[in-house]
Formats: C-alpha cells, structure tokens, sequence
C-alpha cells in the first residue's frame, strides 16, 4: 500500500500495526500508513492538512500519498512537552485561527460536506451566523444521535436546547470564521523530537475559534498555560471567553456521548447546565 501511494519500494514493517501503522520505505525512512473507513474520510482528512499547512501556521505532518481510503504521511518523531514549544505552537494556532475560513461549516477546499470528527459523522453546512449554525449542525444533531443510542434520556435534551435557544446571548461577542483544528484534544498534538508541535487527525472546517481552545482544556494538555499565552500574544480571545468554555465543550462532549456511552453524556449535561448558569 505505501509503496504503491509513494511511489517507492518498502523496505519493512516498522513498530505499529493496524491502522495507522508505522511502514519503512526504501532507505530506511519510516512513514505512517492509515485507513480511513467512512466514505470520503480520507479525503476529509487529507484536504483538511493540506488547508491547515496552506496557512503557514501550524506544523502538520506531510502527506506522502493517498487515495479513497488510505493515506501515507511522514512520522514524526516524538519527544516530551516543553514549556518553549507549548508558547509558539500558541502563537501558531492564533495564527491559524486568524487564517480565516469563508464561512461557518466551510470544509476545507477539495474537502466533503459529510466530513467526520474521529468515527463519528460532521456535517460542513454553511452558517452566516455562529449560534445558529452552532446549534443546529454541532449541538442538536449529537444530541438527537445520543438518544436514539440511548446515552442520553428523551426528557434530557430539553436541556441542551434551551442552550442553544440562548446562544445568542452566550455566544459572547459576534467574530468572523476560523480557520479550525476542529478536534484539538492533546491526543491529536504531537511534541516533536525537534522541539516543535504537529497537529495530526483533523477534523477542519470553518468556525469559532474558541472551539478549539475548549477542546484542548477538555482532556488535559501539558503546559497548557504557556499555550495560551502564546496565543494571547497574537490574538488575545474576547473578553469572557473562560465564561463560554462549557459553551463549545458541548460539541465533542455530545460526539463522546454519540461513541463511547452515557459517561460522556452526564460530563455534556453538566456542560449544558453550567452554560445556563450563567
């Protein structure tokens, strides 16, 4: 499979197996090799690294080769987090934010509308305005989803759209599109041996940057303080926005819910009623 999407001969297996799995090409360079089941997921994400890398902001890992539902990129090698690497990649992911998207739920160029974030399905429909486009293409359809799965009881997602009734307020001040990560947990940064940071398994469209930064609080980064003051230094969030993080932690704790059971559903519940606290 690599050798085919490269161009060049394998050499040997390398530590991983699976999907994705660590591949040595001819000479030694090792290349990771990843499958993409849904349909049009490897598209997503190869469009989406190529869109991010367009900005000249954040590093992302080279694709190597790809068709409909495999990928090859170059493996990075990885080393521990450091408080330096953690300010400029803040800096960066400001400037990739500031990058800019055409509108709401914009995928990225060459990218589908019926995109994924990890298994799950995310739809890139336009929006001229961020609360409703956020309710109605990244909170109600994880919600509607983690019923029917049963994660969510019927009478509970009243409480997810009295939210989004009151987004408009919540929203805090009105910003143009960014340019997303779209699924910026701390398992998709990776530390580089080189003392830079690469983002990898996006989930890119169009939308509001402060999703990005609630979703690398959400599981925990290292020195995330240092992240955020490098992003401050580029272009500082509005004012509350701490206030809002429950806000769009709503998005990928609903899809946690949606894959992985009612665990994730209660944290999204309690999201919800923190964001009505207000």
């Amino acid at each position: 499979m690599a050798a085919r999407l490269t161009g060049r001969p394998v050499s040997g297996a390398g530590r991983a197996s699976g999907s994705p799995a660590e591949v040595l090409l001819d000479g030694g360079t090792p290349v990771m090799v990843k499958r993409g089941d849904g349909p049009g997921a490897v598209r997503a994400e190869v469009a989406g690294l190529h869109w991010l890398a367009d900005a000249g902001a954040v590093r992302v890992p080279a694709v190597l080769g790809h068709d409909e539902h495999w990928m090859v990129t170059e493996r990075v090698p990885t080393g521990s987090p450091d408080p330096a690497a953690a300010l400029r990649f803040g800096q960066a992911l400001a400037a990739l934010h500031t990058a800019g998207a055409p509108h709401f739920g914009a995928p990225p160029p060459g990218g589908p509308q019926d995109a994924y974030i990890g298994l799950a399905p995310m739809r890139n429909a336009p929006g001229t305005d961020w609360p409703g486009w956020y309710a109605e293409h990244r909170v109600l359809p994880y919600v509607r989803a983690a019923v029917d799965r049963g994660t969510l009881l019927p009478g509970e997602a009243a409480v997810f759209e009295r939210v989004c009734a009151r987004l408009p307020e919540l929203a805090g001040p009105a910003e143009p599109p960014a340019r997303l990560h779209g699924d910026l947990w701390n398992g998709n940064v990776l530390w580089g041996a080189d003392g830079e940071v690469r983002l990898i398994d996006p989930a890119a469209h169009g939308g509001h940057r402060e999703t990005d930064l609630a979703m690398l609080q959400l599981f925990g980064c290292p020195h995330l303080d240092r992240v955020l003051a490098g992003y401050r230094e580029v272009a500082p969030p509005a004012d509350g926005w701490r206030d809002r993080v429950a806000v769009h932690q709503l998005f990928p704790l609903l899809v946690h819910a949606v894959l992985f059971g009612r665990g994730y559903g209660e944290q999204a519940l309690a999201a919800a009623r923190r964001a009505l606290a207000r």
